[in-house]
């Protein structure tokens, strides 16, 4: 309104100075008396100062307006508010039940109109959200499913890196508490059982005093070899080598008592089909009679009691029967000590741990005879013979065909590894040696990242030389260990497997 009056004003000026200019021309073209730059002078002062006072009264007006209006609109304020006072004292002097209902749709009609702002809010944030993906993928020049690719990808990256050093982080705290007590157990055990070790194999050339003897073996139409190779259940092999008959058979108890047969009748020198059967017969008694006595020796040399005796029988059995040259039955008397040894130091039932590392290979006394690992062959016999089911499972889990779940399970296991894999207790023929070598460092170079690999000691570590480009000091350690489970699951071999992975980084610079 201030505005309006002062436009007015303004046009009011400007008439009253058309008309003070009319009337100044007027006057001088009536009177013509003085200069004519004089009068415009005086005029226009004269309207200058007719202006500046309606201009004035103008703004007086204008304030006496908006005060006028602040006045009406405070006494509006005031009448309003003496309403809702009289409305309030109303409301509080209903009953309480009605002042409830009031306040519940009050309450509904707020909750209703801020659900309607929070649905307006969601649709201007998702509309936001949209534009800014729009213009993400404008700058970024990939679409939203790319985008969500590279970050899946990257966090993948990123949480292998994290999960990798924090498997080191663990398995260095762990070396750290774990490493030196197990040293400390191994060794003392290894101090405290020093048995010999030859390397032996079950015996298959029997020596003939001269090619003479061949021939007699082999007897009128060849009736001799025949009823020895019938009584004995084993093939002779009578060649070119000199002075020398060859026994093949894959039961090691049979092939002794053919052995000692031979041996026998060519002491002898009567040899027919009876003499044979009679020889035979006895060999027999005598390997079954060593058999016992081999088996009832192991028990007593162990210090454990109450053992079946067709497990006795069995036991003794491993005489006979050899691993990669190493006698099984020797072994496994050397495993029942290191794991009474360990057991004691451990403070576990040094008894029960005995009895698990003399049974833990029962499985090899059969197992040519029975289809199966030999732990499982010997853990069905165990169960069979009235064994605990600590013993069963010990022996069951010693080569990992079933997971060790007790304390005595990984003892037969450290046992057995510790017995096996020192230089000297086992050895193995030229080209398998040769093949599993190969078959380690195909193994080891199958990874990505992987330089080159190289099998020392034996067989009984493999190094791998990685890229340090590819492979990180992290990633490292995850490497050795899937090298370490691939050749768990694909090889066969005596004893354990070290996989040491190396990884350096060159900076080479020249001076000139």
């Amino acid at each position: 309104m201030s505005i309006e009056i002062g436009i007015v004003l303004i046009l009011i000026a400007l008439a009253g100075g058309a008309v003070l200019g009319a009337y100044a021309r007027r006057r001088l073209d009536e009177s013509q008396m003085g200069s004519a730059e004089q009068l415009s002078a005086q005029l226009i002062e004269n309207g200058k100062k007719e202006v500046e006072t309606l201009r004035k009264e103008a703004e007086l007006q204008a304030k006496d307006t908006v005060l006028k209006a602040k006045a009406e609109w405070e006494g509006e304020a005031r009448e309003l508010r003496r309403e809702l006072q009289g409305f309030l004292r109303s409301v509080i002097s209903m009953p309480r039940r009605v002042r409830s209902n009031w306040h519940a749709q009050a309450r509904e009609k707020q909750l209703a109109r801020q659900e309607s702002s929070i649905h307006d809010r969601e649709a201007e944030v998702e509309e936001l959200a949209l534009h800014q993906a729009e213009q993400l993928e404008r700058v970024a020049s990939m679409t939203a499913e790319e985008a969500r690719q590279h970050l899946m990808s990257t966090m993948e990256s990123q949480a292998r890196h994290d999960a990798a050093r924090g498997i080191k982080q663990i398995e260095d705290e762990a070396r750290e508490t774990a490493d030196k007590k197990a040293k400390e157990i191994l060794s003392l055990a290894i101090q405290r059982y020093a048995g010999d070790y030859v390397a032996e194999k079950t015996v298959s050339v029997v020596a003939l005093p001269s090619d003479e003897m061949k021939g007699r073996i082999i007897g009128r139409e060849g009736r001799n070899i025949r009823a020895i190779e019938a009584a004995t259940g084993i093939d002779l092999i009578i060649d070119d080598t000199p002075e020398a008959v060859i026994i093949s058979g894959f039961n090691p108890v049979r092939r002794e008592v053919a052995r000692l047969a031979l041996e026998k009748l060519v002491t002898d020198g009567r040899i027919h089909p009876a003499r044979i059967e009679e020889i035979v017969q006895k060999a027999e008694e005598d390997v079954n009679q060593s058999i016992r006595e081999s088996g009832e020796q192991a028990t007593f040399d162990v210090g454990v009691h109450g053992i079946h005796a067709e497990v006795v029988k069995l036991i003794g059995r491993l005489k006979y029967r050899t691993s990669y040259g190493q006698n099984i039955l020797k072994h496994s008397l050397e495993v029942a000590f290191l794991c009474g040894v360990m057991a004691s130091e451990l403070g576990i039932n040094v008894k029960q741990a005995k009895r698990a590392g003399l049974l833990h290979d029962l499985g090899k006394a059969v197992d040519h005879e029975v289809e199966g690992s030999h732990a499982m062959i010997g853990a069905d016999l165990a169960r069979k013979y009235g064994e605990s089911a600590e013993i069963v499972h010990a022996i069951a889990a010693h080569h990992e065909e079933e997971k060790p779940s007790t304390v005595l399970a990984v003892l037969v296991q450290a046992a057995d590894a510790l017995s096996g894999a020192r230089p000297g207790a086992r050895r193995e023929m030229l080209e398998t040696y040769v093949k599993r070598l190969e078959e380690l460092e195909r193994i080891g170079t199958s990874f990505v990242g992987v330089e080159c690999c190289y099998a020392i000691q034996a067989g009984r570590e493999i190094r791998v030389m990685v890229s340090s480009d590819k492979v990180s000091d992290a990633h490292s350690h995850v490497l050795a260990r899937d090298i370490a489970q691939k050749i768990e699951g694909e090889m066969t071999y005596p004893g354990q497997i070290k996989v040491n992975v190396i990884r350096e980084t060159r900076a080479i610079g020249y001076a000139k």
